[in-house]
């Protein structure tokens, strides 16, 4: 299938007014297909001209131009011939579309709780052309009139309000003009919650056997929605600018949300049916503020070419995180991110795919793959630096004057940066050539003296890899931590060498702190007497530069600067007496994730596991019934520990930590370990399931069965991963993070080279979506040893190989060099 170039859409869009779509959809055709009918209304700039139409049938029956039936034997490849347009044309198109079990198109869902049936459109990014015919680009905004024929026990939502005109029909008003990848279209016997805000119609919706979970935080979701149209109205200018909104979460997501205008999609692990932490309600939180702050960010000024969709979504990402934790109850996103996310935008930087934050793809493939962490963590971190750079004010006067010019139209970046620019007082030009069309990240190092009990002289040195040799300006605070205070200090760093005379003359401190307060995106070294002290000081930093410390240490183990061993030894020390409990979350998540399953030495890693889980029991035993910290600190007990008995006796219900419920997370999550252990077995884990039926039990049984240390059951995944024709992405991914286990690589071994050899082939069965997660899990990260490398270098020299395997296995197997670097640094120090 071609994928869209921007040459081709800037044609289109230059020839193209399109003033109208009509989509009619009939539900009722089956459990494969369903009958799509499109009408769009659109003018040429000339006479006489051609162009394409794109639509993905499974089969075309019919096309009609200005009333001249045409050959519907002329699609090829998605895209349908439109020769000798009228200035003013309709065309009409008739097509049996099929349903998605992978969220492309029209994606369909049977609940296994009940027998309901569920669908909703992802026609994001170029994936409309499977639910309706159109002309699939950003710039061609139109209005939208979508009719349904549906069950009649069914509901209807989408873009704009939703009529019941008959028995199982509906007929969604028309729709101020959208981006074709911003439609949204949802069907199905969904539970609904409704409320108003400032006469703003609300609704939260979701499938009809959760719908408890959701009514008990109905009230909360609906709070924090309403808390964020408020603080966004204030900080653009703009009131919401639709006339509904409904929120609606969906099974068997592939992604977080989709923000279309007026109806937003939730992935529902946001719906808590066991205990959740205030933590995974503040991700919740900024999930919501993300998905609302896109309402305006790219349904009232839409990119102009898909090239700019970083644009908001970095924006997206920054005004979350910041919305979320200036104007509801949860003050940690900063924290979190600090924590988490920001880690997960310096690992992709810093591979062969590594590229800027702003996109220049030459396709609408190219720029779907390129839309990652990079775009919106990295972006969000380079957001934050602006912020930092020209001022709060100005960012805000700037992002006024963005919306002002170009509401309900579309706009660039370079628009973006004009208004920014003006609103500063300064070209931004090259600061965004430096920090938003560059690539990889930079190393910042202090170097100071001391004498007398005084600096005498301190400078920050920065670094940049050869492959992408450019140094930024970074504006940002530094730390001088004394045993009876603290203080900080602005600087500005720019170039390899920058001296800091503001720091001379004064105490020396015990700790020195670069980046405090993390306003920069860059890996953050320690001078030896710093690095010293750090145990000791690590506690009495505040909660967002301790997150951005323990961010830097993992930066520092990734890179072979930091011991793995003693990373683990800190972790130690720090589950006995953190009190911030993202950090707890995060910070326990990579050490056993990370540091104690890949990048610790094998030998080391069941002593080092040990005494992470000694530790957790000990902070357990003195953690109240009643403290949000014990489910976080509970989960982590279970992944450090390899006592079967132990997590046996959990599972009976002895030995529970006082207060502690056994819920349906928290018994999967001790069966998995048990899995992996092999005190489980297939039986054991359809019991489980036949106790409790769920889509959670069924995923969660699914990634059981996978980890078993058994042969057979290792050969049954493999082999459903690899040529199941019926699994859903979900319980497809499952399977796949099931399977490869530190515990288990003399087990998995024969199967490193089978990755290898078997992935081109069911790679070309999957779509980018569901493929780039598939990897992510499926790739032989244990597997450290040469062979590996060697494999994956002699697939990597076929030809023909899927675009997103080639440079997700290049990626993935240049995490693993980094892996034996590190283990190799380290043991030469030994």
């Amino acid at each position: 299938m071609p994928s869209l170039t921007r040459e081709e859409a800037g044609e289109r869009g230059s020839l193209l007014l399109v003033h109208s779509y009509g989509v009619d959809l009939d539900l009722t055709t089956g459990s494969d297909t369903f009958r799509s009918t499109t009408k769009i209304r659109f003018d040429a700039c000339e006479a006489g001209t051609e162009t394409f139409l794109d639509i993905e049938p499974k089969e075309l029956r019919s096309i009609t131009l200005n009333g001249r039936q045409l050959d519907v034997s002329a699609l090829r490849d998605g895209r349908f011939p439109l020769t000798g347009l009228a200035a003013e044309n309709e065309v009409v198109v008739v097509a049996d579309m099929s349903y998605s079990h992978e969220c492309e198109g029209l994606h369909r869902y049977t609940d296994p709780a009940d027998g309901e049936t569920y669908v909703y459109s992802f026609v994001y990014v170029d994936n409309a052309r499977r639910v309706f015919a159109c002309f699939d680009q950003p710039d061609l905004k139109a209005p939208y009139v979508f009719e349904l024929l549906v069950p009649e026990t069914w509901q209807v939502l989408g873009n704009s309000e939703a009529v019941r005109t008959g028995p199982g029909r509906w007929k969604l008003t028309e729709s101020p003009a959208l981006a074709t990848y911003l439609t949204a279209l949802v069907a199905g016997p969904y539970a609904s919650f409704r409320t108003e805000h400032h006469g703003i119609p609300l609704g939260l919706h979701c499938r009809a056997s959760l719908a408890d979970s959701l009514k008990t935080d109905v009230d909360e979701v609906f709070e924090i929605t309403a808390q964020c149209l408020d603080a966004y109205t204030e900080l653009f200018g703009v009131g919401h600018p639709f006339a509904k909104l409904d929120q609606v979460f969906v099974p068997e997501f592939s992604v977080l949300s989709l923000d279309h205008p007026g109806c937003v999609l939730l992935r529902e692990q946001y719906l808590f049916s066991s205990a959740a932490t205030d933590s995974e309600r503040e991700t919740r939180a900024v999930v919501l503020a993300h998905g609302l702050s896109l309402l305006w960010l790219a349904g009232l000024v839409t990119n102009t070419w898909w090239n700019d969709l970083w644009l908001g979504q970095s924006l997206a990402d920054y005004m979350a995180h910041r919305v979320t934790s200036e104007v509801t109850r949860f003050p940690g996103p900063p924290t979190t991110f600090a924590a988490r996310r920001k880690a997960q935008a310096y690992l992709p930087d810093q591979r062969p795919s590594t590229h800027p934050v702003s996109i220049e793809g030459p396709d609408v493939r190219t720029v779907q793959l390129e839309l990652d962490r990079i775009s919106y963590f990295k972006g969000h971190s380079v957001l934050r630096q602006l912020a930092a750079h020209v001022g709060d004010q100005a960012l805000r006067t700037g992002l006024r004057t963005y919306f002002d010019r170009h509401t309900y139209s579309t706009a660039t970046f370079a628009d973006f940066l004009a208004a920014m620019s003006e609103a500063a007082g300064t070209d931004l030009t090259d600061w965004a050539d430096k920090w938003l069309h560059s690539a990889n990240v930079n190393t910042l190092t202090p170097e100071i003296t001391v004498a007398d009990g005084r600096v005498t002289s301190a400078a920050v040195l920065q670094g940049a890899p050869d492959s992408h040799p450019v140094l930024r300006p970074h504006t940002m605070d530094v730390g001088l931590y004394h045993p009876d205070g603290s203080t900080t200090v602005r600087v500005h760093v720019d170039g390899e060498r920058t001296e800091l005379p503001q720091l001379v003359g004064r105490p020396a401190p015990s700790f020195l702190l670069l980046n405090d307060g993390d306003l920069t995106y860059a890996k953050i070294r320690f001078d030896a007497g710093s690095l010293t002290a750090l145990p000791d000081m690590l506690p009495r930093l505040s909660s967002l530069n301790r997150a951005m410390v323990w961010c830097a240490l993992l930066l520092g183990v990734q890179d072979g600067t930091y011991p793995a061993a003693a990373h683990l030894a800190l972790v130690s020390r720090m589950v006995q007496e953190e009190s911030e409990l993202s950090i707890l979350a995060e910070v326990l998540e990579q050490a056993r994730n990370d540091v104690a399953d890949r990048f610790l030495a094998p030998e080391e890693r069941p002593a080092a596991m040990a005494r992470v889980a000694e530790a957790l029991r000990g902070r357990l035993a003195r953690t109240d019934a009643d403290d949000e910290r014990m489910i976080t600190l509970f989960r982590g007990l279970v992944e450090f520990t390899a006592d079967t008995m132990e997590l046996s006796g959990w599972l009976a219900g002895d030995g529970l930590p006082p207060g502690l419920v056994l819920d349906t997370d928290v018994s999967w999550r001790i069966r998995y370990r048990l899995a992996v252990l092999g005190g489980m077995d297939t039986a054991d884990i359809a019991a489980a399931v036949h106790a409790g039926p769920g889509a959670v039990a069924e995923q969660y049984a699914a990634k059981c069965r996978a980890a078993l240390p058994e042969a057979s059951a290792k050969n049954e995944a493999w082999t459903t991963i690899m040529h199941g024709s019926d699994l859903s992405n979900y319980e497809l991914w499952s399977l796949a993070e099931g399977f490869w286990q530190p515990e288990q690589t003399a087990l998995t071994e024969p199967y490193v080279e089978r990755f290898f050899t078997d992935m081109p082939a069911a790679a070309d069965r999957r779509g980018d979506l569901v493929l780039d997660l598939l990897l992510r899990f499926l790739y032989p990260r244990y597997a450290t040893g040469p062979g590996t490398l060697a494999a994956a270098k002699r697939m990597l020299a076929l030809d023909g190989l899927p675009v997103t395997l080639r440079r997700r296995v290049a990626d993935h197997t240049h995490d693993l060099r980094r892996v034996v670097a590190a283990r190799a640094a380290w043991e030469g120090e030994e």
